[in-house]
């Protein structure tokens, strides 16, 4: 069996990894772009069921970043937990549509933090992306909210 990664490439599936999709929400922010950032993530089974949650403060950033520093997270989380199949919901167009390679990656400081989001995408195996409405993403916003006032903090 082969999974498809979104650039097209075929990928072996490894069917010693825990079956069935899972879902991360993700949101990253900064009060002030650039400011305290941080970000949530939420981790789901497919039927909604929560597996975990968690933020980070990660200092003065931009909203971009910070964005991008939630999804590094969830990755890094799915390839910890041996997940093959990773389905990623974010508020974030630009990033949604740079990790589909619908938008290019122009801004220096985003570009190795979305060529590492790739390589951690092909290592897990199946990763899906979908761009939702805030109101969609409450849970992350709520910790990415949390994580920036802990930013402030700093």
């Amino acid at each position: 069996m082969t999974s498809r990664e979104p650039s097209g490439q075929t990928l072996p599936f490894d069917t010693q990894r825990p079956q069935g999709r899972i879902v991360a929400y993700i949101d990253g922010g900064a009060r002030g772009n650039p400011g305290p950032a941080g970000f949530g993530v939420r981790v789901e089974q497919a039927d909604g069921t929560l597996i975990e949650e968690f933020a980070e403060s990660i200092g003065v950033a931009t909203n971009n970043v910070a964005e991008y520093r939630a999804l590094l997270a969830a990755l890094e989380w799915a390839k910890h937990h041996d997940h093959a199949q990773l389905h990623v919901r974010s508020d974030s167009l630009l990033l949604v549509q740079q990790m589909l390679g619908n938008y290019k990656v122009k801004n220096a400081g985003l570009q190795p933090l979305h060529a590492r989001a790739r390589v951690l995408a092909r290592e897990i195996g199946r990763v899906t992306f979908e761009h939702v409405g805030r109101s969609l993403n409450a849970h992350a916003d709520r910790l990415a909210n949390t994580a920036m006032d802990g930013a402030k903090q700093l």
